[in-house]
């Protein structure tokens, strides 16, 4: 099923102007947009097929190329329909549907997909992922204005029109036009991805603007922390940055003019949290008119800091002040004050490693790798004020990449080789030995580790989907087995049925039926027809309630019960010779039971051929006899075998002098009760409840968050990969997409209450530190 089939039909709603009016504007900037990219596709995509490796991929590059000169205008059309449509139908279009809920089966979403269209859903689930991180908080703020301004509060941050979502899916279904093979596709949507993302900064720029103009939510500054209202958090493949350095433009920037907090705004905040001139972490910065440390010395001191140790013997790392105080007090004629901008520079960027270091999101060996950068981090943001408010600074990006691989990372074995450590460990030492004030080494290395990550995910994400394909079959067999024994629970019970008659149904009619609810389903004909057949074959093996035409309806009904029972045996391919055996053994059961039927209509005759006459004339002795004699003279047991059929009696014991006198003696031995006071049980021990909000934030969990829980007398950490609605159970795997803990959503709720499952917070670590520090200085400023 496509996008367009995925979507039903189309109900276009009277949309506000200033929506009318964004809608059009967007268009326009689409449409810009896209024609910019189809001109630089051609070169690139040239020159990327001049330098291939394989005629394989150098043909894939002149398909890719050729088909997009070709479509670009249908192209063009399709995703501004897409786009249009969204605004068009606000509120009830969804770009990516969900699923109905636990107690539904959608039998597509469980069916295996090609490997093709697996690897394109992985390509536009990677792309919603990069736009997702990159745009955070502008697609917050539009989403929120949007919100507002339609109307629709409960409206998801997915179905805003111009989200990461709703874009990318419309990339996805515009390259359905083009005519080329899943490899050259793949090529094209990589292009997206490489050339189309930092070409949206105008579209968030104007659609936050225009609506502004209109006076909608003019002084909003930062999106409501959860979002906009009605936020769905499984809406997301990623988590949103949560950052109060102000609006991020389309490429991932913060610009001044849109910034919450300038760097001047971060010094004020420190000023006054100080009291008077701010001090660095290496001493009082200078306000005077003696000499001071020129910012070319200050670089050229920290260059020759920047490859001695920064740990201390205990292995940890040290702070910045530390290392300062070797370069700033190295004598009595260099202990030369820096300047004020300088010093607090260096206190923000101390502050920040400080939270970097102190946070347990990270693991302590991630920590002590990235704790290594304080003096290139330092060095970067003395050469460039913007760093503190340009969400898109490359080395604030490496700082936030670093930290997003780490935290799912887990030591292995001194055996086994760790590639994501190795990676980490590279990218520090070449920061280390090369970086001097060439701030595009963070670009080169930024895009490098991005790329071994994309790698990385791309291989973990195969692997994660074949476990959910896993989990999300065995959960409708579970299912199925759990429908097949109710519905033989209910038509069994009470029912007596031979050995080797209870067996057929139990094994081989139990296969039969699983595997029509499986292939057909619960509502289909042939299920409803399995069961109905189920019924009728109970029915015939012990017929109840029995009148006059019970037999003759036996009669009827058997050879196709037999028959059909057969088919059905043969359709699942058992062993044939155990089915002529297993019908060999119903047929004897059937006759058996005509037998039965027989000798109660004759012995039903003859009962009424008898004449009437008193009651103990007319009874025969027997059980009635045995249970009149005394106690001290009992019948010896009955060991002859019951006719076959005839149901099976238990004497009923009755109390003798010997048990009642027992009874006597122990209610002489129970303390007196009041009257009327009633005899309880001691209740078990139960599990205390588990409060709503723990039940809130298991069902809130989404797919791709992080948790760290007890594992090997350690802590293990882990993501949850999938969420099975059938069985609602929830599946964790570690860094490699192996699983590691399965829990249904109460037992995962009481493991959150407990502590023994703990969430990580895997936001942008620096978005999170500089959040932080503004907190602390405003708390300390009002204090």
């Amino acid at each position: 099923m496509n996008l367009r089939e995925a979507q039903g039909p189309r109900v276009e709603l009277q949309l506000p102007a200033a929506l009318i009016r964004l809608r059009d504007a967007s268009a326009r900037s689409l449409a810009s947009i896209l024609s910019d990219f189809f001109d630089s596709a051609d070169d690139v995509l040239f020159g990327m097929a001049d330098r291939a490796g394989s005629n394989q991929d150098q043909i894939a590059y002149f398909d890719a190329m050729r088909e997009l000169r070709l479509r670009r205008k249908t192209m063009a059309s399709t995703m501004l329909a897409w786009v249009t449509r969204a605004f068009n139908e606000i509120g009830q279009f969804d770009p990516m549907p969900r699923s109905r809920g636990m107690e539904e089966v959608d039998q597509d979403s469980l069916s295996l997909v090609d490997d093709s269209e697996l690897e394109k859903r992985v390509a536009i689930d990677s792309l919603i992922t990069k736009l997702s991180s990159r745009y955070a908080e502008p697609v917050r703020l539009l989403g929120t204005r949007i919100a507002h301004l339609s109307g629709h509060r409960e409206l998801a941050e997915r179905q805003m029109p111009l989200s990461p979502e709703v874009i990318c899916t419309g990339l996805g279904l515009a390259s359905e036009d083009l005519d080329i093979d899943i490899r050259a596709r793949l090529v094209v949507i990589k292009l997206f991805d490489r050339l189309l993302v930092d070409r949206l900064v105008p579209l968030y720029q104007e659609a936050n603007r225009l609506l502004i103009a209109e006076g909608v939510l003019p002084d909003l500054k930062h999106a409501p922390r959860g979002g906009q209202p009605g936020r769905s958090t499984a809406s997301r493949p990623v988590p949103p940055a949560t950052t109060a350095t102000g609006t991020r433009t389309a490429s991932g920037e913060t610009s001044e003019a849109q910034s919450g907090v300038t760097f001047s705004e971060l010094t004020e905040l420190l000023h006054r949290s100080d009291g008077v001139g701010g001090g660095t972490a290496a001493g009082p910065g200078h306000t005077g008119m003696s000499p001071e440390l020129a910012t070319g010395d200050l670089m050229q001191r920290l260059g020759g800091l920047q490859n001695s140790t920064m740990t201390s013997e205990n292995g940890q790392v040290l702070p910045l002040s530390v290392l300062l105080s070797r370069v700033l007090n190295q004598g009595p004629d260099q202990r030369l004050p820096v300047n004020q901008v300088d010093g607090d520079v260096i206190n923000l960027v101390a502050m920040l490693f400080e939270f970097i270091l102190d946070d347990r999101q990270l693991p302590p060996v991630m920590k002590m790798l990235i704790g290594r950068l304080q003096i290139p981090v330092l060095k970067v943001a003395l050469l460039d004020r913007s760093f503190f408010n340009r969400g898109g600074h490359p080395a604030r990006k490496l700082l936030n990449e670093l930290a997003m691989a780490g935290i799912g990372w887990t030591p292995r074995s001194d055996s086994q080789r760790d590639p994501l450590r190795e990676k980490v460990e590279w990218v520090v030492e070449r920061l280390l030995n090369e970086f001097t004030d060439n701030v595009e080494l963070f670009d080169e290395l930024l895009k490098d580790f991005q790329h071994f990550m994309d790698l990385d995910r791309r291989r973990r994400e195969l692997v994660e989907q074949r476990l959910r394909d896993a989990e999300e079959g065995r959960a409708r067999h579970e299912l199925a087995r759990d429908r097949v024994r109710t519905l033989l629970d209910g038509l069994l019970e009470g029912r007596e049925l031979r050995e080797k008659t209870l067996a057929l149904v139990n094994e081989p009619w139990r296969k039969y039926l699983e595997w029509v609810f499986l292939r057909e389903g619960e509502d289909s004909h042939a299920w409803q027809a399995a069961t109905e057949l189920t019924g009728r074959l109970a029915w015939s093996l012990d017929p109840e309630p029995v009148d006059e035409t019970t037999r003759d309806e036996l009669l009827k009904a058997i050879p196709g019960i037999t028959d059909a029972l057969r088919s059905g045996l043969h359709e699942i391919s058992w062993d044939p010779f155990a089915i002529d055996a297993a019908i060999r053994d119903l047929e004897l059961a059937h006759v058996d039971v005509l037998q039965g039927l027989v000798a109660r209509r004759t012995q039903k005759a003859v009962e009424n051929e008898l004449p009437a006459g008193p009651a103990d004339e007319l009874a025969a002795p027997g059980i009635e006899e045995l249970e009149a004699a005394p106690a001290e003279a009992p019948a010896e047991p009955v060991k002859d075998k019951p006719e076959m059929g005839a149901p099976l009696s238990v004497p009923t014991v009755e109390a003798g002098p010997d048990m009642a006198s027992t009874e006597a003696r122990q209610r002489a031995s129970e303390p007196e009760r009041p009257a009327g006071t009633e005899v309880t049980e001691p209740a078990p021990a139960q599990e205390p409840e588990i409060g709503s909000d723990w039940m809130e934030q298991a069902a809130g969990l989404r797919v791709g968050c992080w948790v760290e829980m007890p594992r090997d007398s350690g802590r293990l950490r882990c993501k949850l990969a999938a969420i099975i609605r059938a069985t609602g159970k929830y599946i964790f795997v570690n860094r490699n997409g192996a699983k590691v803990a399965e829990y249904q959503q109460s037992e995962l709720a009481r493991a959150l209450s407990e502590g023994r499952v703990v969430m990580l917070d895997d936001g942008l670590i620096f978005d999170r530190a500089l959040e932080s520090i503004i907190d602390n200085l405003r708390h300390n400023r009002r204090d």
